[in-house]
């Protein structure tokens, strides 16, 4: 059975069966990813050595990508033993993903196309996970969709989805005209990479656009529980919309040296930062090189990001991402 081999020497076998993620997984091993479907992108690595094959298509890699020796771990298979130039993530390693059972514990409308769903699991169920993971809530005839955690772990278990409508989406249709509270639902998860890593940067800068603000409140809210985590200077908070009324939330947290930037792109009247929220950071001048950069939303958003603060002395290995990935 073919072995692959990470940057930090870390080792795990690979069925023909399995992708590199799944079978990392099962070996209680955790490597970056997001959507698991070819389309986000996280999981990409290099190649060093050795052959693998595709079981899915590789979507977000491009003719570049393939000519550097790039593939995405959740597509593909080893086909004899593989080096990648990728590193375990420790502590993910050890978050066990679960199915189980789930009520709605509340339904808050937050905006007119945005809504909080609270769930509550099984008080025996001992949910773990870590701010800025998702979940995959399961409905009616196994209709799946995946949703970011909006809270840090709470001692009451309660986890805040929020989540905006898509027309003609079959889930939607559901949580916007049927959902009730106590409705029966399942849940996997936790799931995806997205969380704060150690960090010697002494400025942290977190962006979103739409609903991409849940995982970055529910970081937000570790950082006031957890003080030793927060070793930087100052957080600046970057979240873009169309318009004003996209931003149905307003950080509040006096214990954090935290910089709230509101972005609207299409409301002309707005008094604040106008266009894109990767603009709006941009424009700011800060010193990237001293920044971590965690952003959530659109892959539209995402791959420009990405691009514009690489640019301007982001250090690559400094910007995480989790991007939305769209489904009716």
């Amino acid at each position: 059975m073919p072995i692959v081999k990470l940057a930090n020497t870390t080792t795990f076998e690979c069925r023909p069966d399995e992708t590199l993620l799944e079978a990392a997984r099962v070996q209680g091993i955790a490597l970056e990813h997001s959507c698991r479907t070819g389309r986000c992108g996280v999981c990409k690595a290099r190649v060093l050595s050795g052959t693998t094959i595709a079981k899915k298509t590789e979507e977000s890699l491009n003719a570049d990508d393939h000519s550097g020796g790039f593939i995405l771990t959740c597509c593909r298979t080893a086909v004899s033993d593989v080096e990648l130039d990728i590193a375990d993530l420790g502590e993910l390693g050890n978050i066990e993903t679960r199915t189980l059972p789930c009520r709605i514990a509340s339904i808050q409308r937050l905006s007119s196309n945005v809504v909080e769903i609270v769930l509550r699991t099984p008080p025996s169920s001992n949910f773990k996970y870590l701010p800025g993971q998702y979940i995959d809530v399961i409905g009616k005839n196994g209709l799946r969709r995946s949703y970011s955690i909006g809270n840090a772990p709470r001692s009451d278990g309660l986890l805040s989805l929020q989540i905006r409508e898509v027309v003609d989406g079959e889930m939607s249709r559901y949580w916007f005209n049927e959902a009730k509270v106590n409705d029966l639902l399942r849940l996997e998860g936790p799931l995806g990479t997205f969380c704060l890593r150690e960090s010697q940067a002494s400025q942290l800068v977190l962006l979103a656009t739409g609903t991409g603000i849940a995982p970055i409140k529910a970081i937000l809210e570790q950082l006031v529980a957890i003080p030793r985590k927060n070793n930087y200077r100052r957080i600046h908070l970057y979240w873009g919309g169309r318009d004003e009324s996209d931003h149905y939330w307003v950080p509040d947290y006096p214990e954090l040296e935290l910089r709230y930037v509101p972005v609207i792109s299409r409301d002309k009247g707005f008094v604040g930062a106008k266009g894109y929220v990767q603009d709006a950071l941009v424009n700011d001048c800060l010193d990237l090189t001293e920044a971590v950069v965690y952003a959530c939303g659109s892959e539209s958003m995402i791959e420009s990001a990405k691009a514009k603060l690489l640019a301007n002395g982001l250090d690559q290995k400094s910007f995480h991402f989790d991007a939305f990935v769209s489904s009716n």
